[in-house]
């Protein structure tokens, strides 16, 4: 199922094929550098078994991309629900997140595909806002929030509470937002 496309990106969900793509992303040191963990063969299939429900069952969740010059899945860009960190975020609210496989950074390809699916949140979902976070240290993702027009929001950093104290340096998180008012008015 197709979600979107740009003028690069397919936007949709995922397909079998797709869990060497899962696997290379989140057992990639480059690419998990501010999370806690990495995810073995096994641990990556039950993540793309859990995004893959997730988006059957809602809509929402992490949308693989895929480059309609050669029909290569590059990464996952996507729109999912926050609940899990309450009180930092209130219930209900959605997320933008991402994950790039490492030889395609720096092309603008996860600016294009975020673009595109606030459009998507925005327009065709109505949502009222969307926000999105990552370590402090994240410079490459709070670069993205910036160029997609997101803004940090003051008082708004927190500790994630799922990162363990094993790891203090990727606890400190920024949140950004973009609201709908926000959007519309640069449109």
């Amino acid at each position: 199922m197709i979600i979107t496309e740009t003028d690069r990106l397919i936007i949709r969900n995922w397909r079998e094929t797709d869990r060497d793509l899962a696997y290379e992303i989140n057992s990639d040191e480059a690419v998990m550098e501010f999370f806690p963990f990495r995810r073995n063969r096994a641990e990556a299939d039950a993540f793309f078994d859990r995004v893959q429900s997730m988006i059957a069952e809602t809509g929402l969740g992490l949308y693989v991309l895929e480059l309609k010059e050669s029909g290569e899945a590059i990464g996952y860009c996507g729109l999912m629900r926050t609940d899990h960190l309450e009180p930092f975020v209130p219930v209900g609210t959605i997320e933008i997140g991402w994950r790039l496989v490492a030889r395609y950074w720096g092309k603008g390809l996860v600016s294009e595909a975020a673009r595109t699916l606030l459009a998507h949140g925005f327009g065709k979902l109505d949502l009222d806002q969307i926000v999105s976070f990552a370590v402090h240290d994240n410079v490459r993702s709070t670069a993205v929030m910036g160029r997609i027009g997101m803004h940090r929001v003051e008082g708004g950093d927190f500790n994630h509470p799922n990162v363990p104290d094993t790891h203090p340096h990727l606890q400190r998180h920024v949140l950004y937002r973009l609201t709908s008012a926000e959007w519309r008015s640069r449109q």
